[in-house]
């Protein structure tokens, strides 16, 4: 049986009157992709901020290896090993890049702040060659580069810490069709190689049957229902998940039949 590399325990998170998270949890094993999906509002983006430490929650856990992520570390080697537990790739690479630095830079700036007496141009290369990216690449700033090199960067980085777990908040949601399916094969290869931990954040339905082994559907801030994806795609047992899958579009779709739906859930 594989172990537990991350669980949030009824994670809170209000704004206002607005709950945007609200008694969230979840466990994600080792070597495990775990989806978490719904419409825009409906707290997943929220919760993966949280996860990641961008956020704070008011109320909750969460356990990395089952120590607890608590988010008023002091210390800068603490705060320092906290980051290198969980990494995020997010939807759009080149707001997460520096558009002055090159790339070869970016990754030697990371390794030389988390692993200072390690020689960092080896390292460089392994990571360029295991998201299929080269010499030609490290020299290149982030506007040289297509959506989906640059998103293929965004991931050496997070993956330059070697990190329990991965978030990817919508991270082929900007791509092409076609690099979306690469960008998918090239995480999966790194999560057989690995035993990375992944977290989806996503509303794409494709992405979470293709990448995970199981899936949480929130909305609302809450979840209301989750599982193995294959049953949950297969034989949905709340209205709004069916609801999700009836909205993707196919041959026959009726979008106002959707909006219906909607209204009565």
């Amino acid at each position: 049986m594989r172990k537990t590399v991350l669980e949030a325990v009824g994670l809170r998170r209000t704004y206002g009157p607005v709950r945007a998270v609200d008694d969230v949890s979840f466990r994600l094993t080792e070597g495990g992709s775990l989806g978490i999906v719904g419409e825009s509002g409906s707290g997943k983006t929220t919760t993966a901020r949280i996860i990641v430490g961008l956020e704070r929650a008011d109320g909750g856990r969460i356990l990395v290896h089952g120590r607890d992520r608590d988010p008023r570390t002091r210390g800068r080697a603490r705060r320092l090993a906290r980051a290198r537990e969980v990494q995020m790739v997010f939807q759009d690479p080149f707001l997460s890049l520096d558009p002055r630095t090159t790339v070869g830079a970016a990754l030697r700036e990371t390794l030389r702040l988390h692993f200072p007496d390690t020689d960092p141009g080896p390292r460089i290369t392994e990571l360029l060659d295991q998201v299929g990216l080269g010499a030609r690449e490290a020299d290149a700033l982030p506007r040289q580069l297509s959506g989906g090199q640059r998103q293929r960067v965004a991931i050496a980085r997070a993956l330059a810490v070697e990190p329990a777990v991965l978030v990817l908040d919508e991270a082929v949601a900007a791509l092409d069709v076609s690099v979306q399916a690469q960008i998918l094969n090239l995480l999966a290869d790194i999560r057989e190689r690995s035993g990375i931990g992944y977290l989806f954040i996503t509303h794409d339905l494709g992405v979470v049957r293709c990448v995970t082994d199981d899936v949480v559907v929130m909305r609302h801030g809450r979840i209301v229902e989750a599982g193995p994806t294959a049953r949950v795609l297969a034989d949905p047992r709340h209205p709004y998940t069916r609801l999700l899958l009836e909205s993707v579009p196919r041959p026959g779709w009726d979008p106002q039949h959707i909006s219906a739906a909607r209204r009565a859930l």
